[in-house]
């Protein structure tokens, strides 16, 4: 098979590329995922995000695991990452956060020019349908729908005002002119139509609706194996599909957007990266790139979690399952209600030092227990706060376990390695612990969970003993124009013709805030980008 634009990953940048790409009709594109539709009742129905995120069992889930981390006591880290249309769009808590607008003009300083906040603004507006209408800052138009929670739980008011109690303001829009505060997010989320309530995943958002065109080939359950080469310049994608081998050509671009753990283990898989480590896995040298797979950043992530005296909260005990049953019925009449619940409701963006520009911390409210991502359940009714560290100077890598492409990754985030991060997470557990310590959630507040004895060595430990991703990967393929640098600015593969990397993986250096609505703005402006070629 041979089209014009072969796109390796079906999450969120490879949905929105496959989908405007496709646009041209003058153009054949080809998508090609390992997982499958993501168009079932565990994606559609936001509470049941539960059920996924865990990987027990691995559903549309990678499900994988870091290497032992130095500093989180040499425990290893749980990494799920969305198998399927949607990727991770289809798993995550449908958070819609652009982050700060001056972490863009950073990624232009640092040699991603062009993509200031100024001129990365069109493409958010572009991609996003928010309920609250066109403004200088929010698009209207596009096929993201953005929602704000139509019934929120009692005790996430209860929460904002708990920060109001600590002297942290409110804030109705994050992504608006001010992003410190604490309020509710918004979510990417069916907000009118038949699918009103429902996740709107990239999947959902811009490949389900126009899966019929005819210039548009989707080819899920297929393995991308390795890019192939005709001398400098990819020639297309060596799949597994069905038990069988195949390969499909590419006129004119090999599009890579696997995320930051995929792509640049596809990339040393097709003898492009650092020469080291393909020699060590006994694959040949193509196009040594030695930024591939370097630079991973991730949010690192604590929580503290309690018991709660009311029962208006998600629990999984008897009661609290068949009030998510009822919840259920409720959702399939009206769209709302617990089972549209993102769970992560409240957020609030701190300060961890009062002298600083912006925020750097970033408080995620959940109205359920939260305990190693689902993985270790409790039956009691209960809550979580988390609290991340926005800007991390902690740099990983990401390489391979194998020359075998069925093999996961070799992914160590490196948490904690750089002695910069550990102060300001610890003072943003404790503004965390002041806040769910204050009157406001009094009501709710039952015993909790992991308590210590409230030093500063009791947090450190418990923050090793316990801290772990908030699914943020980025950086692993990033783009500039130093000699570390994989993709120049307008993500063309360094060194190689017809090679493009879209997603995740190029951002210079994490935002302040969720990474999936960045993700798709990276994918509609790559989309001009290939259109203008």
């Amino acid at each position: 098979m041979e089209f014009d634009y072969v796109i390796i990953g079906g999450g969120s940048a490879g949905c929105a590329l496959a989908a405007r790409l496709s646009e041209d009709s003058g153009a054949t594109v080809c998508l090609i995922e390992a997982g499958g539709a993501g168009s079932g009742f565990l994606v559609r129905a936001p509470a049941m995000v539960a059920t996924m995120i865990s990987g027990r069992p691995k559903i549309n889930n990678w499900a994988f695991w870091t290497e032992p981390q130095e500093g989180l006591n040499g425990r290893q880290g749980f990494q799920p990452r969305g198998r399927g249309l949607g990727g991770s769009s289809a798993i995550n808590a449908m958070l819609y956060i652009r982050g700060h607008p001056s972490d863009y003009d950073a990624w232009a300083e640092a040699g991603a020019e062009g993509w200031d906040w100024q001129s990365v603004l069109p493409f958010f507006q572009r991609s996003e349908g928010n309920i609250r209408g066109n403004s200088p800052l929010r698009g209207t138009d596009g096929p993201l729908q953005v929602a704000d929670q139509r019934r929120p739980a009692e005790i996430t008011s209860a929460f904002v005002e708990a920060c109001a109690e600590n002297h942290i303001p409110g804030n109705e829009d994050f992504n608006g002119p001010q992003q410190e505060g604490a309020g509710l997010f918004q979510v990417t989320q069916f907000h009118s139509g038949p699918r009103k309530g429902q996740r709107c995943s990239a999947a959902a958002a811009y490949l389900h609706p126009v899966m019929n065109r005819l210039n548009l080939t989707i080819l899920t359950h297929s393995r991308a194996e390795r890019i192939t080469l005709e001398g400098r310049r990819a020639s297309g994608v060596a799949i597994r599909r069905r038990g069988q081998r195949e390969h499909i050509r590419a006129r004119r671009e090999v599009i890579l957007s696997a995320g930051a753990f995929g792509s640049p283990q596809l990339l040393m898989l097709s003898g492009i990266g650092p020469a080291d480590e393909l020699q060590a896995h006994g694959i040949a040298v193509a196009h040594e790139l030695p930024g591939v797979g370097q630079n991973l950043q991730d949010h690192l992530d604590y929580i503290l979690t309690y018991r709660s005296r009311r029962a208006d909260v998600v629990g999984l005990n008897p009661a609290g399952l068949m009030r998510l049953a009822r919840a259920g019925l409720d959702w399939r009449r009206s769209g709302e209600g617990l089972f549209a619940s993102p769970m992560a409701e409240g957020c609030a963006f701190l300060r961890s030092d009062p002298t600083l520009e912006k925020p750097d911390l970033q408080l995620h409210f959940v109205i359920g227990i939260v305990d190693q991502h689902m993985r270790k359940l409790h039956l009691a009714n209960g809550y979580s706060c988390h609290v991340c560290l926005l800007r991390p100077h902690s740099r990983g890598t990401v390489g391979l376990s194998s020359a075998n492409p069925a093999a996961p990754p070799r992914i160590d985030p490196a948490y904690l390695s750089d002695p910069r991060d550990l102060p300001p997470l610890m003072r943003g557990a404790r503004m965390m612990e002041a806040i769910l310590e204050s009157p406001a959630l009094a009501p709710w507040r039952g015993r909790r969970f992991y308590p210590n004895d409230g030093s500063d060595a009791a947090l450190e430990a418990d923050i090793r003993n316990r801290a772990d991703t908030i699914y943020h990967p980025v950086g692993t393929c990033r783009m500039g124009s130093d000699d570390m640098a994989v993709t120049d600015p307008q993500l063309r593969l360094h060194g190689l013709d017809g090679l493009r990397v879209v997603d995740a993986s190029v951002m210079p250096s994490l935002i302040g805030g969720n990474t999936n609505a960045p993700t798709i703005m990276i994918a509609e402006r790559a989309a001009e980008f290939i259109r203008n070629a």
